[in-house]
């Protein structure tokens, strides 16, 4: 609690104050989709493996995943955000079809470039025609589908919450 003194000292402190009244709520354009460019080479064969057959997950859902073989102790690192993030897939904004396109890629890059971490961001879906986060349930499906993949979670929320997850990768068997 404030007492009256502390009350009037802040008053006394921020002189006279004006109160501003709008009209309508002010808000912000909607940002336009991100553009994604991607040639041949980047694309693996096949992106057939990745399927999509399960439902949306709800908006505050959060995502946890560790492949037979990884330690419960690494699990725990991952989920307290303990692994350096060495590199960021944005897919905020982008299609399905984009997603699917983008993501081998980017986790075979990353893993025969010798990173450990990645973070994905998916957004939280508030702004999916459903009100669903559509890409985030899609990664739940198709991560546990890459090899590459030891574990994931979703992220910590000064890393974007359940609007990002954390990806754990193998080491590269060729390095």
């Amino acid at each position: 609690m404030i007492s009256d003194e502390d009350s009037l000292l802040f008053r006394h402190s921020i002189g006279a104050v004006k109160r501003l009244h709008h009209e309508q709520a002010v808000t912000s354009p909607r940002r336009p989709a991100p553009k994604v460019t991607v040639t041949r080479a980047e694309i693996p064969p096949p992106l057939d493996f990745l399927t999509d057959s399960g439902e949306l997950l709800a908006l505050g859902d959060v995502l946890e995943h560790r492949r037979s073989g990884a330690q419960q102790r690494v699990m725990h690192r991952l989920r307290q955000g303990r692994f350096a993030i060495e590199r960021d897939l944005d897919l905020h904004g982008a299609t399905v079809m984009e997603a699917r396109r983008l993501l081998p890629g980017f986790l075979a890059r990353a893993q025969s470039d010798g990173v450990r971490c990645v973070r994905i961001i998916h957004g939280k879906g508030y702004r999916s025609p459903e009100q669903r986060p559509v890409l985030k349930s899609l990664l739940d499906q198709w991560l546990p589908q890459c090899g590459e993949v030891l574990a994931y979670c979703s992220a910590l929320p000064k890393h974007g919450g359940t609007g990002a997850v954390y990806v754990l990768l193998r080491r590269d068997p060729s390095r």
